[in-house]
């Protein structure tokens, strides 16, 4: 696979232009994200077309992050016990299985809300063995000097088809309905398997298996432990556990800010969302050019995502909240992938599956108190008042890190710290 002469050259793209597998793995990706983008937007569609009701949404996001707050802390011990490509195989093999199921039920025009939210639940229960492996296996691909680049890579493609997607899957269910979204989306599935299947098993690094000598909760159990005993891992974690539901889920706000704020309509609520999408591809692709995961790096950009939401909750024009939300989007996504970098770079190979799991856990599980807290706070005080303790929070947290780091930098270097499995 040729890459073109702007991506040999830059230093953003290293570990596309050092390791074969990973340029494999993120073209599939890019492809198999762009449909995933369409599936929700056209099935978030066919439900309110179906019930006209903004409730039946909160009801498919339950049913989408439902199965992880069940049963989430166990995909990661699918990832350290089983081979990781072969288990992204069979995810993005179900996944494809559940988009055509959709797609038949859409064309047959017998589809109802219930399916939906049934489908919804299914591709959650999917996901809850397939994110950690996904997240464990960029590892695996490019080792630890390469994974902060890879990470930030992986995350621009994410931010690049989440402003994709959702405009062409507009375009697609006025023209030719949503059943063509839903097609569009198994047809992903596909690149994203050639992908796996085509890549040199014996280019990837081992990953010991003593995962397989446990009981399922023996290991757990091990994870967790370790989770508790690795200061770093640790607080990065908690962290995020606060920043998650107090900051993250900032991004529902969006049509709030657009319609009731702004008094604005449609169209502007998809320059508003599009603003943010771009300023976290600015991030990801400048977290891919630092090539670097550290605690200043953490520290900074939590602290400027905590100031960016404070900068936005007062503005009242649309030039401001445009401005103030490409700074946003920047400052989170630089946050949310030196996170993911560190973590993994703190944890050894052979149990990333099992700490990735309760990093996505925090992730998913959060989303519903954070949603409903979020929209508490924006009933009664509008998107000032959600957007202020949005920031406030990330500030908080900004300095209990920061604490944390000077304590923790009298015995252990900022290198250390980033680059290197340790026992406290």
């Amino acid at each position: 696979m040729q890459l073109p002469a702007f991506v040999r050259q830059a230093h953003t793209f290293a570990s596309l232009r050092t390791h074969r597998n990973f340029r494999l793995y993120t073209a599939g990706q890019g492809i198999s994200l762009t449909g995933t983008w369409l599936q929700n937007a056209a099935q978030a569609w066919l439900v309110l077309q179906l019930t006209h009701s903004a409730a039946a949404l909160g009801v498919l996001g339950f049913w989408s992050f439902g199965p992880y707050v069940v049963v989430g802390l166990f995909g990661g011990l699918v990832s350290d016990r089983f081979d990781r490509r072969l288990t992204l195989v069979v995810t993005q093999t179900a996944y494809l299985i559940l988009a055509l199921a959709l797609t038949a039920l859409a064309w047959s025009g017998q589809i109802t809300v219930w399916q939906l939210d049934l489908f919804a639940g299914l591709v959650g229960l999917v996901q809850v063995v397939d994110s950690p492996a996904r997240l464990s296996f960029l590892a695996q691909m490019v080792g630890r000097e390469d994974l902060p680049n890879a990470v930030a890579i992986n995350s621009a493609i994410f931010n690049v088809t989440r402003i994709i997607g959702p405009a062409v899957a507009g375009v697609l269910i006025a023209v030719v309905g949503a059943q063509v979204c839903f097609a569009l989306n198994a047809l992903s599935f596909v690149a994203v398997i050639i992908a796996l299947l085509a890549m040199r098993p014996a280019e990837l690094l081992p990953v010991a298996r003593d995962a397989v000598r446990a009981s399922p909760l023996r290991a757990l159990a091990e994870g967790f432990r370790y989770t508790w005993h690795m200061a770093t891992v640790r607080m990065v974690l908690v962290l995020l556990l606060v920043i998650a539901i107090l900051s993250i889920n900032f991004s529902l706000l969006l049509p709030v800010l657009a319609t009731q704020t702004l008094h604005a309509d449609a169209r502007v609520f998809g320059i508003v969302s599009a603003c943010f999408g771009v300023g976290a591809l600015g991030g990801a692709l400048l977290t891919a050019a630092l090539a670097r995961a550290n605690w200043p790096l953490l520290l900074g950009s939590a602290g400027g995502f905590g100031l960016a939401l404070l900068l936005l909750a007062p503005q009242r024009t649309l030039p401001a909240v445009l401005l103030a939300l490409v700074v946003t989007g920047l400052v989170f996504t630089l946050y949310s992938a030196t996170s993911n970098a560190l973590v993994q770079l703190s944890t050894p190979s052979h149990l990333q599956g099992r700490v990735l799991g309760f990093y996505s856990y925090i992730l998913f599980s959060t989303a519903v108190p954070g949603a409903l807290l979020t929209g508490w706070l924006s009933q009664i005080g509008g998107t000032l008042l959600a957007f202020a303790v949005a920031g406030a929070g990330a500030l908080v947290m900004t300095g209990v890190g920061l604490v944390w780091y000077v304590r923790a930098g009298r015995h252990v270097s900022a290198s250390t710290l980033a680059w290197t499995p340790h026992e406290d």
